[in-house]
């Protein structure tokens, strides 16, 4: 059994404890409740002889904690489950603690199967979970099978299955005669656990007594009362039969009556007499959180207010989370320097506007003098060995070999031919083309190489332009003159054309 006598505990100005006096039996839970900043972890702190009181004592079976034979086997306690060497695993840190009580090492296999550690146990304790400190915490104040347990938020961290488990494991050491004391801030967890209660507040005793008790002082029970909705006439006859038999009515959100000073049988005897349906007639107690924040609103030292935010509220920016100006059809302006969106919905176009070719109201872009050339490489010439072709020439009908002005090298002197339309006849085929640029200053005419017996071509060389002009493409309503044969300046036999072609190929 734990006493507290006079219990008084000062640090400087600051009175934490104030003459605590109260017991804590075995063979029952008792719960230790109080808001935050009442002396709760201090008085705990005390009965373990961590803290001397100003005044005033707390003895644990007659003796102060001190002077206890082998106290670590006579009292478990976990006040920080945090209280771990991170680098220890949970099985040393309990190894460590059974040893420095003379406690045999089977134990600690034990009650790491008894808090659901052991397949963690060789792991280190500085990775493990707030839940998972809990149990370790827990195993560590069972290690030498104590009769006096003091629990400090047993449940914190722990998920739903672990509470379950801590409640049934309070109530099990309780019913063994073992003296339970735990603080908690949880009301529901108090409600089905504890079998009494100690409440203080700022330091001082507010209350000693069972659950029931407590409960029951804390608080005042009521009957809640309904008649047919369909009928208010029963409800206001009920309201005055009520009162003037010395009840209290209330009105309920949801249209029932609750109903003060008057048993229930009172109540149903009465709604009888006077000839009133009844469509729920029921008792309603208070629960365990209800009294305790009835009797503990004068010894709150923190209390939360709401946010005003004042200061901290800025306009939105145009934009976010708010509608386009002008309504929901309007799309939002294109800002200076920026492109618009291409997958934006456009408003339509006004009738008789033809739409904008894909790519409209994009800046030119200027063609890159570091871009490489289009490249007419294809599969064929992969296969072949041969690499990236140079640019495509203009087709050339059957006959002689075509003109070598196609090399990379060669600039275009040559306008591109203009497209045929339907009002304008098509430009002449047989123009000769402009006279050949000459070669770039140092730069040497390059020469293809030719078979043996050949005569070389004057039209070999890469500064060569263009001679012949592209056939016109064909138009919707013009007719088409056949291709007649450009004029070439190659002189060379026509039977060596496909041996020039090998040896330009090799070039390239």
């Amino acid at each position: 059994m734990i006493e507290a006598v006079g219990l008084t505990k000062r640090y400087g100005a600051k009175t934490a404890v104030h003459n605590l006096t109260f017991q804590v039996r075995p063979g029952m839970v008792t719960g230790f409740l109080g808001p935050n900043g009442s002396g709760k972890s201090t008085t705990m702190r005390m009965i373990l002889g961590l803290d001397v009181p100003t005044s005033g004592r707390v003895t644990i079976g007659g003796l102060p904690y001190r002077q206890l034979p082998n106290a670590p086997r006579r009292v478990g306690a976990l006040l920080d489950a945090k209280a771990v060497h991170g680098g220890r695993s949970a099985y040393h840190h309990l190894l460590s603690l059974a040893q420095h009580s003379g406690i045999p090492a089977r134990r600690v296999d034990e009650v790491l199967d008894v808090v659901g550690l052991r397949q963690v146990a060789r792991k280190r304790s500085k990775g493990f979970s707030l839940g998972m400190g809990q149990r370790l915490g827990i195993a560590a104040a069972l290690l030498g099978d104590p009769q006096v347990l003091l629990f400090d938020e047993p449940v914190n961290g722990l998920d739903p299955e672990g509470i379950l488990w801590v409640r049934n494991l309070m109530k099990r050491l309780a019913a063994e005669g073992r003296t339970v004391f735990v603080s908690s801030h949880l009301m529901s967890e108090m409600a089905l656990t504890a079998e009494h209660l100690i409440v203080i507040g700022r330091g001082q005793l507010l209350a000693d007594m069972s659950v029931p008790d407590f409960i029951a002082a804390n608080s005042a029970g009521f009957a809640r009362v309904r008649t047919p909705d369909g009928e208010p006439q029963a409800r206001e006859k009920l309201t005055a039969t009520v009162v003037e038999a010395g009840g209290q009515v209330l009105p309920e959100p949801d249209g029932a009556l609750r109903v003060t000073g008057l048993p229930l049988p009172r109540i149903s005897d009465l709604a009888h007499g006077a000839g009133i349906r009844l469509w729920e007639l029921s008792p309603h107690q208070a629960s365990l959180e209800e009294a305790y924040m009835r009797m503990t609103q004068a010894a709150v030292d923190y209390r939360s207010t709401a946010d005003p935010r004042a200061g901290y509220q800025q306009p939105a920016a145009p934009g976010w989370g708010t509608p386009p100006p002008g309504g929901p059809g309007e799309v939002y302006p294109v800002l200076p320097g920026e492109l618009p969106n291409p997958y934006a919905q456009q408003p339509a176009p006004p009738a008789g506007t033809a739409p904008a070719a894909p790519g409209a109201g994009y800046a030119p872009t200027a063609p890159s003098p570091f871009a490489a050339p289009h490249s007419a490489h294809t599969p064929a010439d992969a296969a072949a060995g041969r690499g990236a072709a140079a640019p495509r020439s203009v087709p050339m009908p059957a006959g002689p070999a075509p003109s070598t002005a196609a090399t990379p090298q060669a600039p275009a002197t040559a306008a591109a031919p203009a497209q045929p339309s339907a009002s304008a006849p098509a430009a002449p085929q047989d123009a000769p083309a402009p006279p050949a640029a000459p070669p770039a200053p140092g730069q040497a005419p390059r020469s293809v190489p030719m078979p043996a017996g050949a005569a070389p071509s004057t039209a070999a060389t890469p500064q060569a332009p263009a001679t012949a002009a592209a056939p016109a493409q064909p138009s919707a309503s013009a007719p088409v003159a056949p291709p007649q044969q450009p004029p070439t300046t190659d002189t060379a036999p026509a039977g060596t054309a496909a041996a020039r072609r090998h040896s330009e190929d090799d070039a390239r």
